[in-house]
């Protein structure tokens, strides 16, 4: 980030799409510099070329020559802390979580309206997480359908258990704080511990775990 402004590269292989994106992200107060890419390969070349890693990658699924999932592997192996929000007309649940699980910051359909991107966009550079509202009713629905994916959980403390609920009900480390009269540091120890416990990469993987393992109910 430089002078407040957040560098973007926006990858899709429809270029009027691509282009639109990019028309819409310089509309915003935030934004700074905006790249663009047609595939995973055209991005991770254009990632090799930056000074910087760019602030947050706008990755579409369904490309040519290299796929939006093959291109989150390699960036999540090249640059384990990038944020990346996929930006996709991909529904369907189960393809859903399998991004969250792997570490996605963020999860946008393709229709939805300008200032739920602005939104996304706010919380992912906050090191928070984004994903519509509707998704964690298909998050309990996928996880109510599914046996413990594991034979013995973690042990949880009662405190991180109470931390994890807040968490699942998208509070921030502050707001949990204050509800529980503890510092924000200690709350964001507790959140390190929950995601070390569940072997969740973020938070959002967090909230996944949680749900399929039975231990929160929203």
């Amino acid at each position: 980030m430089e002078n407040g402004k957040i560098t973007i590269v926006v990858t899709d292989d429809h270029k009027l799409f691509r282009r639109g994106i990019h028309a819409l992200l310089e509309d915003f107060s935030f934004t700074g510099d905006i790249y663009e890419a047609g595939n995973g390969k055209d991005l991770l070349e254009l990632l090799g070329q930056l000074q910087s890693p760019p602030d947050i990658i706008l990755l579409d699924i369904q490309m040519p020559v290299m796929d939006g999932m093959e291109a989150h592997k390699k960036i999540r192996a090249l640059y384990p802390q990038q944020k990346v929000i996929v930006l996709t007309m991909e529904d369907d649940e189960h393809f859903m979580l399998h991004m969250i699980a792997e570490g996605v910051n963020g999860y946008l359909l393709k229709n939805a309206e300008p200032d739920e991107l602005e939104a996304a966009l706010k919380k992912v550079m906050k090191n928070d997480y984004y994903f519509p509202s509707n998704m964690s009713q298909l998050v309990l629905k996928s996880a109510q359908k599914r046996s413990l994916a594991f034979e013995r959980l973690p042990d949880f403390s009662v405190r991180e258990i109470e931390v994890l609920e807040l968490i699942c009900q998208e509070y921030t480390a502050s707001e949990i704080a204050e509800k529980l009269e503890l510092s924000v540091r200690t709350i964001e120890g507790y959140r390190r511990n929950l995601l070390e416990k569940s072997g969740s990469r973020n938070v959002a993987g967090l909230i996944v775990f949680a749900l399929k393992n039975k231990l929160v109910f929203l």
